[in-house]
């Protein structure tokens, strides 16, 4: 007999979270068929780049990803390391590299929560009272927040439609 999980519904509304679908817009849909040209082109009025929203969503996420698997995981300096330098990608395979990145980093945190081996409500051993489950919902809000403004930058790009 197999043991029952005491945590199966907050395991599956983290999953939700995480994935795509939900009351929001994915990043995997908000990313899709931006064409090159305008990954680095500016907004009036808007501080950030498509690109540079989408590397610093991958660098937040891989430190909280980091954070949540090893004790001695360090994160960058605040600001100045969760930002890429430039509006736009560095070489023409940057983008590719990012999303991909981002999809493993994703996809290695949602086998955290799966795995019923993890608490996800015990605090990490290393934290100062984060747990697995406050990891995966900073790592959801975080990422619903920054989709949206890609949502307006490429709305003001000209390149969404509802």
């Amino acid at each position: 007999m197999t043991a029952t999980d005491p945590h199966k519904k907050l395991r599956e509304h983290l999953l939700e979270l995480l994935g795509p679908g939900g009351a929001h817009v994915s990043f995997g849909e908000a990313v899709a068929n931006l064409p090159a040209k305008l990954r680095g082109a500016k907004v009036a009025n808007v501080p950030h780049t498509a690109w540079r929203l989408v590397e610093h969503m991958r660098i937040a996420q891989e430190d909280i990803l980091k954070f949540t698997q090893d004790a001695r995981h360090k994160s960058p300096k605040w600001p100045e390391g969760y930002w890429p330098k430039g509006d736009a990608p560095p070489d023409a395979k940057a983008w590719d590299r990012t999303l991909r990145a981002y999809k493993a980093d994703r996809n290695a945190m949602i086998a955290i929560v799966k795995d019923r081996k993890n608490d996800l409500l015990a605090p990490l051993p290393h934290g100062d009272g984060q747990t697995i489950a406050r990891e995966a919902m900073l790592l959801a809000d975080h990422t619903a927040y920054h989709v949206g403004q890609l949502i307006i930058i490429r709305r003001a790009l000209g390149v969404w439609d509802d």
